[in-house]
């Protein structure tokens, strides 16, 4: 097979200054992709979405080696069937995972592929899950994001980092599911596993946000709050379901928030990526309550919290990672859920960019003027 030439959306200098659509700090070049290797497909990218994930690698708060070929949330048909690839055939149109799961190291084994050992470090080191790399840049091998690389037309990936999904599924409304759905409604459905009748509330109204305040909806919370700086956001929480919104900012929110659920909420759910997000959810909690971290800060940023009143209230704090979930078994699931009208994830949809548009789409991304922009290659 020979290689394939495309267009791709490459990040070439992290922590540039804003606006984006001036430093440039992503460049659409043509690429070329090797041939996949076994256990490795070629697909053709069909959308993908900007999340705050890929935008904490374009500021700097998750430092990768560059170059890299960004984007992580996207889906896409099958073009080329790489040797030993057994479940998957050409035109299947899948959706990618950020965590390949290798299925052999012990973390997939107790049914935790999102830990998956081999899966995280190939994604730290900007391979496939092979050790191998497949995008060549004027000649020279460049990195892949979690092995994906998904702002590009074609894209090379490991099979452990695909799902399968019906055809009759629009392809931009997949995407959805690859980071913005799993890692969201993932939190709340299995990271959490909250009980029906519970009191939640979600601060950070992003698509990850969304995603948990739809999930905590599904899931039968009797009490659901919307927590954000923007009003924007705040209005497209109540559209949602929830039953009260306030401003992060709000000096009066804690204790208004306590009396709206006489005393607090039995589960939080941080989906921000701060630590000022995360002492708030976590205050937020009544005794015995449940704090949940989805969101992704600088590697040097820390979190306070009171220590006896961990112990006295009896309080749990758990970080959430791919939404604790089984991607085989989550994403049809929640795709069910969605075509039954109980997880409408195509309202997280604000625009459609086009490939060239992607640094103005990450600084809308910064400024919080949006909820999921979705790069169309159709």
């Amino acid at each position: 097979m020979e290689k394939i030439k495309c267009r791709a959306a490459i990040l070439f200098d992290m922590g540039l200054s804003r606006p984006f659509a001036t430093s440039k700090p992503v460049r659409v070049e043509k690429i070329e992709l090797d041939p996949p290797g076994f256990g490795e497909v070629l697909v053709k990218v069909s959308a993908a979405g900007l999340c705050h994930s890929d935008l904490s690698v374009v500021n700097g708060n998750r430092p990768r080696a560059m170059p890299m070929v960004l984007g992580h949330e996207g889906s896409g048909i099958i073009e080329t069937l790489g040797n030993g690839v057994e479940n998957f055939k050409v035109g299947d149109h899948v959706v990618f995972v950020f965590v390949p799961s290798c299925g052999n190291c012990i973390p997939c084994k107790e049914g935790r592929p999102a830990l998956c050992e081999p899966g995280l470090a190939a994604g730290g080191a900007g391979t496939l899950l092979s050790g191998e790399k497949r995008i060549r840049l004027n000649g020279d091998l460049i990195n892949h994001q979690v092995g994906v690389s998904c702002f590009a037309e074609y894209t090379v990936v490991s099979c452990k980092s695909l799902v399968k999904v019906e055809k009759n599924l629009p392809l931009d409304e997949a995407a959805l599911f690859g980071c913005a759905v799993i890692t969201g409604a993932g939190a709340v459905f299995n990271t959490a596993n909250i009980r029906v009748g519970s009191t939640v509330a979600v601060v950070g109204l992003g698509g990850t946000g969304l995603a948990a305040l739809m999930g905590a909806k599904a899931a039968g919370a009797s009490k659901i709050i919307g927590i954000d700086l923007l009003k924007e956001k705040l209005d497209i929480a109540k559209q949602l379901g929830a039953d009260e919104v306030y401003q992060a900012d709000d000096p009066n929110i804690l204790e208004n928030l306590q009396k709206f659920t006489k005393g607090g909420v039995n589960y939080s759910f941080e989906c921000v990526g701060s630590e000022k997000a995360m002492e708030l959810a976590y205050k937020i909690l009544k005794r015995g309550g449940t704090a949940v971290s989805s969101g992704l800060s600088h590697p040097d940023k820390n979190f306070s919290i009171q220590h006896v009143d961990l112990v006295a209230g009896e309080k749990v704090i758990k970080g959430s990672f791919l939404g604790s979930c089984v991607p085989d078994r989550d994403i049809p699931a929640y795709i069910e859920l969605y075509k039954s009208g109980r997880l409408p994830v195509d309202r997280l949809m604000s625009d459609h960019i086009s490939l060239d548009e992607v640094n103005e789409g990450f600084d809308k991304l910064s400024d919080g003027s949006t909820v999921r922009q979705i790069i169309s290659f159709n």
